[in-house]
């Protein structure tokens, strides 16, 4: 199999990039060495060109310069090496607001278990979980659809794989100190994911790219789980200025790497 692929090139977001994993390769791109493009290179003996960017949507893969902690990274698609022989894509998730959506509702649920917030949070509205429409997933499914014809016209003969989101809330998933969500949360949160997953099959059928499902290869992998492959909400707030809840750990990009290996052989 190393013979076969000389050069990965990677595009995406955090669940890519691997924000608070160490050590750390860009901290401005919230990229770590550990994330499982870096992982797979080392499999496959492949030099890498990683571009994957933490908060990163379609259109900052595409065409939109991204600006993130001080520094504008171009769009990803510029620096992609025409020489690339094999390329990742993981993104899409925040143009329907994933991470963000159970970030704002993670801190609301810790912020009102505490004693002295608990008289004013019952006279303030609580975040709801965010319910895309069917429209806005397949506007997203066709820009991720744009993103797979935009590599293969730069990198000819190049074999290209969606690969996507590990599953965060899942069947395990309960209210917890790391997964602060009431039930009506997780329902929608679980939700959310199933809606992520059917973008990545929406565009991999629209732009024939090939998939690498990891949305179902990691449900019985999500918090609450014996086995996380995803952080949740760290123990002290103070902790999110090095940790990414919400998000892959050490173990879960390790999960993804040796999934893409595994659709590689086969």
């Amino acid at each position: 199999m190393s013979a076969r692929f000389r050069h990965v090139a990677a595009l995406g977001s955090s669940f890519a990039a691997g924000p608070g994993i160490e050590p750390i390769a860009d901290r401005a791109a919230g990229r770590s060495t550990r994330n499982y493009p870096h992982l797979l290179a080392e499999r496959l003996g492949a030099e890498l060109t990683d571009l994957t960017v933490s908060g990163a949507t379609t259109e900052t893969v595409l065409d939109v310069p991204q600006r993130r902690m001080k520094r504008q990274f171009p769009p990803q698609l510029r620096a992609l090496p025409a020489r690339a022989d094999l390329v990742t894509i993981t993104v899409g998730g925040n143009d329907l607001h994933y991470a963000a959506g159970m970030f704002a509702l993670g801190i609301a649920g810790r912020v009102s278990s505490y004693a002295w917030v608990r008289p004013l949070s019952r006279l303030l509205p609580r975040p709801q979980a965010p319910t895309r429409t069917p429209d806005a997933v397949e506007g997203a499914a066709a820009n991720l659809a744009r993103v797979v014809d935009a590599v293969r016209d730069r990198t000819p003969g190049a074999r290209i794989l969606l690969v996507d989101y590990l599953t965060v809330i899942g069947p395990d998933t309960r209210y917890s100190r790391e997964a602060p969500f009431d039930q009506t949360a997780i329902d929608g949160l679980r939700r959310l994911g199933d809606q992520v997953s059917r973008m990545f099959e929406l565009a991999a059928s629209r732009s024939g790219a090939e998939l690498v499902r990891m949305g179902e290869r990691s449900r019985g992998h999500a918090l609450g789980s014996a086995d996380p492959w995803v952080t949740g909400l760290p123990d002290r707030l103070r902790r999110l200025r090095t940790q990414a809840p919400f998000h892959p750990n050490a173990d879960g990009m390790r999960a993804v790497a040796d999934a893409v290996a595994e659709h590689l052989e086969a």
